[in-house]
Parts: structure tokens; sequence; C-alpha cells
């Protein structure tokens, strides 16, 4: 089993809701072990609590609100004790679609550029990624490409991507990139896109519910067109019945 060791950076900061001004302080806390195989496993269905298993990265730059934008689908809470992911942790919450179960495991990774190599290892095993920026940070939204080349670099060909500009609540005196260059980009990649808000909660069940309606729905065009098997190694019964009559005509 390859493990790597998980670990949390908690930042105890206050965060002044007009200014967004905060006062950091850090303490470490260790959250676990997780298994890279089982991340980079395929998906299990057919599972008594669920139907499919889906597995979900959330990738973009230190800030942005990924964290956030978890906790906020995960546990349906919002907090302004900013939390910086260190290396990877993640959060599971079983939603129903078409009258599926579907189990979302939520991977939320670090930004950080120092922790990357232990981020990337987990894109191979990811079925879809969302790429988040914020839209008060320029810089943010100009490191998605990045991170796309990131993605086509590691991650598995046929992944879903989706574009979330996150923190969509700001005032607009604050924003840094409107909605036409999201969605422009967006068309760019020809993905899908949204603007989020952990704090109000705008936005946020559409995005996972429609990252992993495409992904249930890729699953099911790809079970549907899975070859036939043909058999070569057992004789069809009634196709050996046909060479011995064959073989009387000719000897008479």
């Amino acid at each position: 089993m390859i493990a790597d060791a998980v670990l949390r950076v908690v930042d105890a900061v206050f965060i002044d809701k007009e200014s967004d001004v905060c006062e950091v302080s850090i303490s470490f806390a260790f959250v676990g072990f997780v298994d890279l195989e089982e991340m980079a496993a395929p998906p299990a269905r057919a599972r008594a609590d669920y139907d499919y298993l889906i597995k979900l990265l959330l990738i973009g730059d230190s800030g942005v609100g990924k964290s956030c934008l978890l906790l906020r689908f995960s546990d349906g809470s919002f907090t302004t004790s900013f939390i910086t992911t260190i290396g990877i942790d993640f959060k599971i919450r079983t939603i129903e679609l078409d009258d599926k179960k579907i189990k979302l495991q939520i991977w939320d990774t670090a930004g950080q550029e120092r922790f990357r190599t232990i981020t990337t290892a987990y894109y191979r095993g990811a079925m879809g990624i969302l790429l988040v920026y914020d839209v008060t940070d320029e810089s943010s939204f100009n490191n998605i490409k990045n991170w796309i080349r990131n993605i086509e670099q590691h991650a598995s060909d046929n992944v879903n991507k989706i574009l979330v500009g996150n923190k969509a609540d700001m005032d607009e005196s604050k924003r840094a990139v409107p909605t036409s260059r999201g969605q422009a980009l967006a068309d760019e990649y020809g993905i899908k896109f949204f603007e989020t808000s952990a704090k109000t909660n705008l936005n946020v069940e559409e995005v996972f519910f429609s990252i992993a309606k495409d992904i249930k729905q890729r699953l099911t065009d790809t079970d549907s067109k899975e070859p036939t098997t043909i058999k070569i190694n057992q004789p069809d019964p009634a196709a050996g019945a046909q060479p011995a009559q064959k073989s009387a005509c000719c000897g008479s």
C-alpha cells in the first residue's frame, strides 16, 4: 500500500468582511494517512450504500477558497477562520442523481508550489477536476492555464473539468475578473463555468452536481459501449453439428 501523510496547517484567522484584511497565526495538525492506490483505483459500483463512487479534485492557487467551497458543500457551513491545506485533505458526501446514489469523494489540494509534488500524485485518480480562482484576484485567474497544463500532464485524458470563479459575493468594486472573462476562458477549453460564493452558498450545490452528473453520464455511456466478448475456447454446440453434416455429404 502506498500511503501519504496528510497534514493541515490551521491558520487562526479573523477576516474583516469589508476589507478582507486578516491576522494569521499558524499551527500544524496531523490529519492522517491516505492511500494513493485507493485514490487512483477505478470507481467502484453497485455497493450496498451507493451506485457510483466519483472522485473529484479541487485545484487552484492558495487562498481562492477551495477549502471553504468543500466545507460548504460537504457540511453546509462557512467559517471566517481560514484553513490553508498542506498536501491533501478530503471529505465525502453522497448525493442522488437520476435515482442513483452517487458517493462523492472530494479531495482538496494545497495551492502552494512547494506542495505540487504531493498534490499532482492525486491527479491520476481524479474523475473530475474543479479549477478554482478568486474573482478578486487576477493572478489566480491567470494561473488557471498553468493548472490546466498540470492536468494535461498528470491526469487521465478523459477527466471532466469545470471552471469555478469563487468569492462572487464580493463588492463589484473589488472584482478583478469580470464574468465575461471567466466564461471566455471556459469556452476556450470547452468546459463549463460557474461563479460561486462559499459564504452565501451561491451555486455551490450546482457546480458539484453539474460535474457529478457529467461524470455519471460518461460512466453510463462507457458501460453501454463495452464490447461483447467472444469465447473462442468453447465450441458452439450448434456450430459443431454443422461440420458433421458437411462431412456426411462429402462422403456420399
